[in-house]
């Protein structure tokens, strides 16, 4: 006898600091995953301010209330994502709510705040959280964890293929034909958005990004100041590896604003960025024809166009995600919702051979309604 199937509410607040995304998807199996609905409640200026003085290390009274006031923000979203699809609170199965990572240094530690019970306090319903650390216990990364989605829910039935998340950070899947797990190779490749986002804001203050790719066109690559940042030694290690805003984050971003201002600056992070997926994709992954991108910064033209003629020296395809499934800003909470789905049901959600943990692990917790 089947299993009916559950709605539940994916939700994703990622590196790049954007706002949170939240989801409505229709589960019915591992593989069996229907999007219903997808909503995004950006970040005002000032509350991506509040994180990012907590990421730079503010008070332990500030840390707190932003515990608090991340669940506050999520459950806006989830209020208007039930609303635009008629959907009343007590239909749901769960939330899951991964939180926002403020601190990533594994096997020590991963972090994330974003307080569950005001969620399931909020609407009632059961929330699966803190899916990272039970990776990182089994000496894992903790990330990524989107393989999982990428294998089940995204693989060609025909052949390899990798898919790309251009999010604040970028990382990459590598999927072999019909998704077969223990084959599946997957890492964070580097900055995504965060280093051009940062640099955009410096440039023009009221901009939340660098919008339609505006400023990094009307910049030049500073050839040499690429080569030194792609020196950092994170893009030499082999994987399972994973970054976050400790390493490419605003201390890097001032050190590339006060060494190549202006849109030099915008348009050299574009090319830190491309470069870095190039290399891991040469030296790091089996081949594939394919490249699928997702994440926000797809829709960045100077940024989709350089990487496009950069991997087509490997003979890649390049395609956007949103041309073979959804919308690509609604992959991450999908993901993540998957995630939840597999923790309710006591199955793995983590590939060891992606996060390095020492095995299959159930993750997360449940706070129940």
């Amino acid at each position: 006898m089947s299993e009916a199937p559950m709605l539940i509410v994916g939700l994703m607040s990622g590196t790049s600091l954007d706002g949170v995304d939240a989801v409505l998807v229709r589960i019915a199996g591992p593989s069996r995953v229907e999007l219903l609905g997808f909503v995004h409640r950006g970040y005002a200026p000032e509350e991506r301010n509040a994180i990012e003085g907590v990421l730079a290390g503010t008070s332990v009274a500030e840390t707190a209330r932003l515990h608090v006031r991340l669940a506050e923000w999520a459950a806006e979203a989830v209020d208007t994502l039930l609303d635009s699809t008629h959907v009343r609170a007590d239909a749901l199965s769960a939330i899951v709510f991964p939180g926002q990572t403020i601190w990533h240094e594994p096997p020590v530690v991963t972090w994330q705040l974003g307080e569950p019970a005001v969620l399931a306090e909020r609407f009632g319903v059961r929330v699966v959280h803190n899916l990272r650390a039970r990776d990182v216990a089994a000496g894992g990364q903790g990330a990524p964890l989107v393989p999982m989605a990428d294998a089940l829910l995204f693989a060609s039935p025909t052949a390899p293929r990798v898919l790309l998340n251009l999010g604040g950070m970028a990382n990459v899947t590598w999927v072999p034909a019909r998704g077969e797990l223990d084959r599946v190779v997957g890492a964070d490749t580097g900055p995504g958005m965060a280093l051009i986002d940062g640099l955009a804001r410096i440039v023009s203050p009221g901009l939340p990004f660098d919008v339609d790719g505006q400023i990094a066109a009307a910049g030049t690559v500073n050839v040499a100041f690429l080569k030194e940042l792609l020196g950092d030694p994170f893009f030499q290690e082999p994987p399972p590896r994973s970054t976050g805003r400790e390493r490419f984050g605003q201390p890097m971003v001032a050190a590339i604003a006060a060494r190549c201002p202006g849109p030099d600056g915008v348009r050299t992070a574009v090319a830190l960025t491309v470069e870095s997926i190039a290399r891991f994709l040469a030296e790091q992954l089996p081949q594939a024809a394919e490249l699928v991108v997702a994440g926000g910064g797809s829709r960045h033209p100077i940024l989709f166009d350089a990487l496009c003629a950069r991997v087509a020296e490997r003979g890649m395809m390049v395609r956007r995600f949103e041309e073979l499934f959804f919308v690509a800003e609604a992959k991450e909470a999908v993901a993540f919702a998957l995630l939840g789905w597999l923790t309710l049901h006591g199955q793995p959600g983590n590939i060891p051979g992606v996060t390095g943990a020492a095995g299959p692990r159930v993750l997360g917790a449940i706070t129940p309604p």
